[in-house]
């Protein structure tokens, strides 16, 4: 607080801990000339609305203000376009994509085998640090201990987790004193680790938007990368949205020994899942015991 009432070049912070501060006058804005928002979209969902409203209001109005991110959709752009003035838009990829170095596939298996399948990936891959992500903390917690319990070194990063220990769990994994991370999407942004050369999603993200901020972990820095999704059958609908978003279908590799028992229905260009409905027609009908009808 001493060092920000003297003044500062450079803040770096989140909107609640700022206005906190703005609040106590440890920090004052008469002559902030530029309010940059990283990860912008994450940023102006709506659980930060109120907070970013506060702090724009404490702001000059005579400011530049530059929004950031991998990802924006239609919705956020509406948003970011009632907020700017006059906004330049400036892309260095085409909107919403993923960087061709990094290689994507995916296995479909059963729910309950996935963390069987990844330390039988791991294995016969021979994959060296792998960054691993999982929807729910319970779930970052419950694959640890499989890990652990299997003899493989590992951490893990969520959101319970004080930073001090995240802080520390990652240090460990640049340090390759862990082989395997754990995450939430917590670890999704921001996270630069060199030369990463394989990431897995455990779980698909339920907002297809993570995906790429998810596989950007790996092939950073025009380096050449690997992303791998284990994909049971209630997932599809969020396979489908990945693949829409990202204008690609992800090739599907069997694993021998771990075939799933509730297959993954085929998704087609566009984000569309083809589902395919087996019908059993009456003897009076004919002998035919059953007939196969496809659609989207």
């Amino acid at each position: 607080m001493n060092k920000l009432r003297k003044g500062l070049d450079v803040l770096v912070a989140t909107p609640g801990r700022l206005l906190d501060l703005y609040g106590q006058g440890a920090v004052k804005f008469e002559q902030l000339q530029t309010l940059v928002l990283d990860e912008a979209d994450r940023m102006l969902d709506l659980g930060f609305s109120r907070e970013l409203d506060a702090v724009f209001a404490a702001l000059p109005k005579q400011r530049q203000t530059l929004l950031f991110s991998a990802t924006f959709s239609d919705a956020i752009r509406a948003l970011a376009g009632a907020l700017l003035r006059d906004p330049l838009s400036i892309e260095v990829s085409p909107r919403n994509s993923t960087v061709k170095s990094i290689k994507q596939w995916l296995v479909a298996c059963d729910k309950k085998r996935k963390p069987e399948l990844f330390c039988h990936l791991l294995k016969k891959k021979r994959w060296g640090q792998v960054l691993v992500f999982v929807k729910t903390r319970k779930g970052v917690d419950q694959l640890l201990a499989h890990l652990l319990a299997q003899g493989i070194r590992a951490d893990a990063i969520h959101g319970d987790k004080t930073q001090p220990n995240r802080l520390r769990a990652l240090a460990r994994f640049k340090l390759a004193e862990v082989q395997v991370l754990v995450a939430t999407d917590v670890a999704a942004r921001g996270l630069d680790i060199d030369d990463l050369p394989q990431v897995v999603n455990f779980d698909l993200p339920t907002v297809a938007e993570d995906y790429i901020h998810r596989i950007g972990r790996t092939g950073r820095a025009g380096a050449s990368g690997e992303a791998i999704s284990l994909v049971c059958a209630d997932e599809v609908e969020l396979l489908a949205a990945v693949e829409g978003l990202i204008r690609q279908t992800l090739r599907r590799v069997e694993e021998s020994g771990f075939e799933a028992e509730h297959r993954v229905p085929a998704t087609a260009a566009g984000g569309t899942v083809v589902k395919k409905v087996e019908k059993t027609l009456s003897p009076k009908a004919g002998e035919r015991a059953s007939k196969r009808r496809f659609y989207r």
